[in-house]
């Protein structure tokens, strides 16, 4: 019998995956164990084994495709078993099947009551002939809804193609939007100071004395009003063109045949300066012209019609303003899974946690010497990163309420130390754990870092490897960063963001000598630590780094 093979949840974050690699191909024999794929999750790329044996029937994601956890993966069987059924309802059980056709007849039922209305609807959803409807315009890319902030014509006036008919506040800015058709404004669907979605009915014009009162413009004849739009707008478009051939200095159409879009303010300086707008390219929405594309326009070469003064005359006579020459242009690079898992934690964190800062300066001249003289021994490599690790781990012992979570009705002190380490890799950030820091000593801090930074920047840490830390230092130094601040790595109440050491003059015994100082910086969840908490924290940090001595007890 076949075994359906389901995209699996291989982190306890992930939500879908990426086939990075199949190693198995649709005919070849599977042994349980055997390796099936590669599969991208949010945290690594990991190997996918097989449980089953038998024939790999059927691969249902190919490489590089993304799909949802429990989506279907692949089929594998006895050889030439048929497996259509399964493949036509995507790999689902027959539980699955009855609740899915149980569903559909629900569905079915919904429709065919849904189709009954729409027929009993029908006459009225109709648009009378001439009839324009109008629906809230998207007037920039990230526009989903707009406020009528007030209305320039009312119900009744007439209207021209051009005339202002409301102004629309957008969520950037507060804009004129213009009619694009001739007759009388029918009806108002959205009142001043009242908000809408874009392409909720905004108004109606057409024909004077026309009912429009059983329009449905919810449904079916919102298409039609579109097609009727182009229509219109096509003939008008012609008409207008007829009606002023004869006027080439104010063109209503492209030299391609295209309708002008211009604002009023814009139509008025073409005017005033004497230029075709025909001419112009438009930098508003849907190219429409506005008031800067005149401002920068800047009439192309023609040829000479008569006797020319010499260049420099005509340059002294009319300077032209500088503009900027080049091309604008995006690269757009599809996110990872990792990318999309890291945007979508760290914005739960800085939003649902209260976070505050505390910044300390710590004198390194004890560290530095302490590091200088541990790392002339053989074999032994410490780094700072390593001292900071341990005395944080350290000071978290004295300092329990730090190495907390926040979980709504309870706060869980952790009685023990998972230290997460958040290391840079191509693609983001991973945060892999060492695990009872507090017990480990430098050296052993040092190797373990290293190994798991290697992992991760390789993609091979296990989804075990980063979950359960209870604290976080996060460690910029190395690329020069004085100071900064981190976003708290949930469901920790803190964490730490070391900076470099600098090179500067402090004040000792009273004289101002050359010293060598390191800022951190430790964000924490108010709703867990207090100020005083966290400051009493940073306290011992820096007690167990300007005397590296203790930390050896």
């Amino acid at each position: 019998m076949a075994e359906v093979i389901n995209m699996p949840r291989l982190s306890d974050t992930m939500e879908e995956g990426v086939v990075a690699k199949w190693l198995k191909k649709k005919g070849d024999k599977v042994e349980e164990g055997d390796i099936l794929a590669e599969i991208e999750t949010d945290k690594a790329t990991m190997e996918f084994e097989s449980f089953y044996e038998g024939t790999l029937l059927h691969i249902g994601i190919e490489e590089g495709e993304t799909a949802p956890v429990d989506t279907l993966l692949a089929i594998i069987g006895e050889e030439g078993e048929d497996i259509s059924d399964l493949i036509k309802e995507g790999g689902k059980s027959s539980d699955d099947k009855s609740d899915d056709n149980e569903e559909k007849k629900d569905k079915e039922e919904a429709s065919s009551a849904s189709q009954e209305e729409e027929s009993e609807d029908s006459d009225d959803g109709e648009i009378p002939e001439g009839v324009e409807i109008i629906t809230m315009p998207r007037l920039s890319d990230t526009m989903e809804e707009g406020t009528v902030a007030s209305w320039i014509k009312k119900e009744g006036d007439k209207v021209e193609e051009g005339d202002i008919l409301a102004e629309i506040e957008t969520d950037k800015a507060t804009m004129e939007f213009e009619s694009f058709y001739d007759g009388t404004l029918l009806k108002i669907g959205i009142q001043e100071g009242e908000t809408a979605k874009v392409d909720s009915l905004l108004a109606i014009i057409g024909p004077e004395g026309t009912d429009v009162s059983g329009i449905n413009v919810e449904g079916k004849s919102k298409k039609k009003s579109s097609e009727k739009e182009e229509k219109s707008s096509d003939k008008k478009e012609d008409k207008k063109t007829d009606d002023k051939a004869g006027t080439p200095e104010k063109s209503q159409t492209k030299k391609d045949g295209g309708r002008i879009f211009a604002s009023p303010l814009a139509k008025k300086m073409a005017e005033e300066k004497g230029i075709d707008l025909a001419d112009v390219d438009g930098s508003g929405e849907n190219g429409r012209i506005v008031k800067k594309d005149i401002e920068s326009y800047q009439p192309s070469e023609q040829p000479a019609k008569g006797a020319e003064a010499p260049q420099e005359e005509k340059a002294a006579a009319q300077p032209q303003p500088y503009v900027p020459a080049g091309e604008e242009s995006f690269e757009e690079v599809k996110n990872s899974q990792m990318r999309k898992t890291i945007a979508r934690r760290l914005g739960e964190s800085k939003f649902n946690a209260p976070h505050y800062y505390l910044t300390i300066e710590i004198d390194m001249e004890n560290a530095m010497a302490s590091r200088k003289q541990i790392n002339e021994m053989p074999d032994i490599k410490v780094s700072f990163n390593d001292m900071v690790i341990k005395a944080s781990a350290m000071a978290l012992r004295k300092h329990p309420q730090v190495n907390s979570q926040w979980t709504g009705e309870t706060t869980k002190i952790a009685k023990h130390i998972h230290m997460g380490v958040a290391v840079a890799v191509e693609e983001g950030l991973l945060v892999p754990v060492l695990r009872f820091a507090d017990q480990m000593s430098l050296t052993q801090i040092g190797g373990n870092v290293k190994g798991l930074a290697g992992k991760a920047r390789n993609k091979k840490l296990q989804p075990n490897e980063m979950e359960g830390s209870t604290f976080t230092v996060s460690n910029l130094g190395m690329f020069g960063i004085t100071e900064f601040t981190s976003i708290i790595n949930q469901p920790n109440s803190a964490i730490l963001s070391v900076g470099t050491i600098v090179e500067k003059p402090v004040v000792k015994n009273g004289e101002i000598v050359v010293g060598h100082t390191m800022k951190v910086t430790l964000a924490c969840d108010h709703r867990t630590v207090d100020g005083a908490t966290g400051a009493a924290f940073l306290e011992t940090l820096r007690t167990y780094i300007e005397n590296p001595v203790t930390m050896l007890a």
